[in-house]
């Protein structure tokens, strides 16, 4: 399917500030057919490549307020990969791109979700099978509601609490999955017929010979996906940091279905 996705953000300075966005799509098996990206006012900006191969921004906002806005359309498809009783790679042989998607980090602390994780998956052997259990439990187990959760919220809590938004299950899933030694990452972007709309997070684990999505948000496999920028937590991930005296005041955001 052809998607006309974008988002449009307004910041306000009350003086020139640092801003550093990750807004344009990249990899994840969508083709981008075409993009556009705005700033008013015009304000210089500089293009880089993040440590995950993201694609970043950096500015300098002027007082006042800035308006972004970024389209995408790219052809996507309507189903994601499945591969039941894809195999567990051992550690020793993972590549080692991988590895660092292995370790706790801000907001999944893999290393306290072990005895979890285990009990979820039980004797479950296929290393997709138990991060589709995951998916599963999570999905079970984790009641999505809003104001429940905040950017300093980890999978532990959310463990707790079981409640919280996109973020929170993912956070969770790429803790449980991390302590079984699958490596997992975090994926930000946008997803077709979401409710309510707004930009979306889920998470792809390395299983067979390659990564995989799961989104524990959702019943079953989606696709008409596009991804943004993926890496460890929301940390890595953030589509908009701010540093100084900056606001973002408004956020609107929208995926259709597009004509050729």
């Amino acid at each position: 399917m052809r998607l006309n996705a974008g988002c449009e953000l307004l910041f306000e300075a009350t003086e020139p500030s640092p801003l550093i966005l990750m807004l344009r799509p990249r990899g994840g098996g969508q083709t981008i057919v075409q993009e556009n990206y705005q700033l008013d006012p015009p304000v210089p900006i500089a293009d880089y490549v993040d440590s995950y191969g993201n694609q970043c921004q950096r500015l300098l906002v002027p007082e006042g307020q800035l308006r972004v806005s970024s389209t995408a359309i790219a052809e996507t498809t309507d189903s994601i990969e499945v591969q039941f009783g894809a195999p567990f790679v051992p550690v020793q042989d993972l590549p080692a791109d991988t590895l660092q998607f292995l370790l706790p980090s801000r907001y999944c602390q893999a290393d306290l979700l072990g005895r979890l994780a285990s009990e979820i998956v039980g004797d479950i052997e296929s290393a997709y099978d138990q991060v589709d259990a995951i998916r599963h439990w999570i999905h079970t187990h984790i009641e999505y509601r809003y104001d429940t959760s905040d950017a300093s919220t980890s999978a532990v809590e959310t463990e707790k609490t079981r409640v919280g938004v996109c973020r929170d299950f993912v956070h969770l899933g790429l803790a449980l999955c991390r302590s079984l030694s699958i490596p997992a990452r975090m994926v930000v972007g946008y997803l077709y017929q979401l409710e309510p709309m707004d930009l979306h997070a889920w998470f792809e684990a390395f299983v067979g010979d390659r990564w995989y999505t799961f989104d524990p948000t959702q019943p079953a496999p989606r696709g008409n996906r596009i991804t943004i920028a993926h890496g460890r937590d929301a940390a890595d991930v953030a589509l908009a940091t701010q540093f100084g005296c900056l606001n973002l005041t408004e956020m609107k955001v929208w995926v259709d279905r597009d004509s050729p």
